[in-house]
């Protein structure tokens, strides 16, 4: 049985009437966000609340610590610098769960929301492989800047594969609205950069392969038989919620104690060799399982 806790704020701050829970689902959650990062972005939260402070300013605070951790990295000869990196690194994810958790609590998601904090946490990370970057140029030569960028580049296309699948899940078994679940129907967005949110809602079904073929007959599944719908949602969580935790390998956390490591054993090209090659190794074997889960579930649909 899987166990499908949506948390709700019960703090002094008082949620709008909404059904969206502010934490998200305990059954897919990464083990540290679980147990260390998320309850730390809980307890600032309300704090944010009442000082009015907004997801987005929380997003960019997040981003500021990722800044500061690539200056940190970038001296990784040093071990107390890499600690420091590493602190800063956690502090960002800190930020990057409250963000969320205040646009729910607050009611206050949005598309705009989304894509600043997906801009917010790939400088992060760029800001952390420059300051390597720089490093390990001044010892092994121009070629790393080649590695840093392809290993980059793998890294938001494993980013854009798990994300998807999280949101898949929150949408089709958990029925959330707030799952930020891109949809390529969707009329163009007002805003400046949204030619980037577009491009990375493509790249997304792209990398996912039959995913979102799947979900649309699943949605339509779900539309024609109303009387189904809680049933339906319930197998799917106990189909999909086991695989989605074996997407964590993929997360941010995941590279977050990867560069940790590897800087602290005075490696950190051994981390964009992993990224490059056996992450990109790892995304093709989970999603090869996750399209033997479609089929599955599709013939019990049946």
């Amino acid at each position: 049985m899987v166990r499908k806790s949506l948390i709700y704020w019960n703090d002094t701050v008082t949620k709008p009437e909404t059904s969206e829970p502010v934490r998200r689902a305990e059954e897919i959650e990464e083990a540290s966000n679980l147990y260390f990062i998320h309850p730390l972005s809980s307890w600032i939260v309300p704090h944010c609340a009442r000082l009015g402070i907004t997801p987005n300013q929380v997003s960019f605070a997040g981003m500021g610590c990722g800044i500061i951790a690539g200056v940190f990295y970038h001296f990784y000869p040093h071990t107390w610098c890499v600690f420091l990196g590493f602190v800063f690194m956690l502090a960002w994810h800190v930020f990057d769960g409250a963000d969320g958790q205040l646009a729910r609590l607050t009611n206050s998601f949005s598309d705009l929301g989304k894509l600043i904090d997906g801009i917010c946490d790939y400088v992060t990370f760029a800001a952390v492989y420059a300051g390597l970057a720089l490093a390990l140029a001044a010892v092994h030569g121009g070629w790393v800047w080649c590695l840093v960028i392809f290993s980059g580049l793998s890294h938001a296309v494993q980013s854009a594969a798990y994300e998807l699948q999280r949101q898949y899940y929150n949408a089709y078994g958990l029925g959330l609205k707030s799952t930020g679940l891109p949809d390529p129907a969707a009329p163009s967005r007002p805003y400046a950069a949204a030619w980037l949110q577009n491009a990375y809602t493509r790249a997304q079904f792209l990398i996912a392969g039959d995913a979102a073929a799947f979900h649309a007959k699943l949605a339509a599944v779900l539309a024609a038989h109303p009387d189904q719908v809680d049933a339906i949602r319930t197998r799917y969580c106990a189909v999909f919620a086991a695989a989605i935790r074996r997407w964590a390998i993929l997360s941010s956390n995941s590279r977050t104690f990867g560069i940790f490591l590897c800087a602290l054993a005075g490696m950190p090209l051994l981390y964009f060799l992993l990224e490059t090659f056996a992450l990109t190794a790892v995304l093709v074997a989970l999603l090869a399982d996750q399209r033997r889960r479609y089929e599955s579930f599709a013939a019990t649909l049946a």
